[in-house]
């Protein structure tokens, strides 16, 4: 999981917590930052104005040293949303993390404001996906094709291994979707 500070919070926790609860092991990683350092999250919620309202969230653990991982060693790839892509999209090696997930057709899920590094990192071209509206510019430019969000932005959009949604209403769809492309299977 590549995050940064103000990742939104919902958008790094619940799923975090959500991979974990069904057995997968997940490590946050931030680039400049080492295990056991923390990013600072926002809390973005949609209260009847233009655009999301922005409130300070949690302190998130980061769990490995961005620079000891080796994106070989990992099944998926999830990039939550918030203010951290606009900014974690300008580190190269975050890019190129991107691009091994891509080129090597291994799952990446990617929600909100996440899809400016796909973009960033050219991985998009031709692909179906949403983000949140704000994004719609990038993607497009980026070659992308544009997935309408609902009214409740809560449906995300499969496109071989890329699995988007606009925002954290749409975690039960975009979770559900990315377990479905990892694999796995969650037993009644």
């Amino acid at each position: 999981m590549l995050v940064g500070d103000y990742v939104e919070d919902y958008e790094a926790m619940v799923p975090f917590q959500m991979l974990t609860m069904v057995g997968h092991t997940v490590h946050a990683v931030c680039p400049g930052k080492k295990a056991g350092e923390t990013v600072r999250t926002a809390v973005h919620d949609f209260e009847g104005d233009q655009t999301y309202s922005e409130k300070r969230g949690h302190n998130f653990a980061i769990n490995a040293t961005f620079e000891e991982i080796n994106p070989q060693d990992y099944d998926g790839l999830v990039i939550p949303g918030g203010r951290a892509p606009e900014y974690i999209r300008l580190d190269e090696r975050v890019l190129d993390i991107v691009r091994h997930f891509a080129e090597a057709n291994k799952p990446i899920a990617s929600i909100c404001h996440g899809q400016q590094v796909l973009a960033a990192a050219g991985v998009v071209e031709g692909k179906l996906c949403t983000a949140y509206p704000a994004v719609k510019p990038d993607l497009i430019r980026a070659g992308a094709r544009w997935g309408e969000v609902n009214e409740t932005f809560s449906n995300a959009y499969v496109d071989g291994n890329l699995v988007t949604a606009a925002a954290w209403p749409g975690h039960p769809e975009w979770m559900r979707k990315f377990l479905e492309v990892l694999g796995s299977k969650i037993e009644p």
